[in-house]
């Protein structure tokens, strides 16, 4: 029901915003002001995407855990999408998930929102050809979180 209600929401208030702005600067300021923010959101989703595709690519080649850049680039993606789509709500949401400082602190709003844990995973050992079906792979965790793991009751 609550998503319902935001994709309910969510296309009423940008007819609200469209009313509004139209009626302040006019019809063709507003179209204008629409097509120039669907053309500098690709112009960043070109450019973060790229940034967001080579972080990744140095995590792979180091071995590294990917959770992060990946849930970055899916950011980035997500944050394009909306600039493209007509509207200014849908526009700010877009601009907040393009630019890293703010794309971080949504992204921590949504952990905390969610109470949701980053735990990361290193495994000791090469894993069995083949992968790891059936086989018992020893590791140790590190939770990164430790305000929830302490405050909210978290089990271990």
């Amino acid at each position: 029901m609550p998503l319902f209600l935001l994709l309910l929401a969510v296309p009423l208030a940008e007819i609200a915003l469209f009313v509004q702005v139209g009626g302040a600067i006019g019809l063709w300021p507003t179209l204008g002001l629409v097509l120039a923010t669907a053309v500098a959101g690709a112009a960043l989703l070109r450019r973060e995407g790229r940034a967001a595709f080579d972080r990744l690519q140095t995590v792979l080649s180091r071995g590294g855990d990917v959770a992060a850049p990946l849930a970055e680039g899916a950011a980035v993606i997500a944050g394009g999408f909306l600039l493209l789509t007509p509207g200014f709500l849908t526009d700010a949401l877009g601009l907040a998930l393009l630019i890293p400082f703010t794309r971080a602190r949504l992204w921590r709003l949504l952990l905390r929102a969610t109470g949701a844990k980053v735990v990361t995973v290193r495994a000791h050992g090469p894993v069995p050809e083949g992968g790891a079906q059936g086989a018992t792979i020893e590791g140790d965790y590190t939770v990164l979180d430790r305000e929830q793991e302490h405050g909210g009751g978290a089990r271990r």
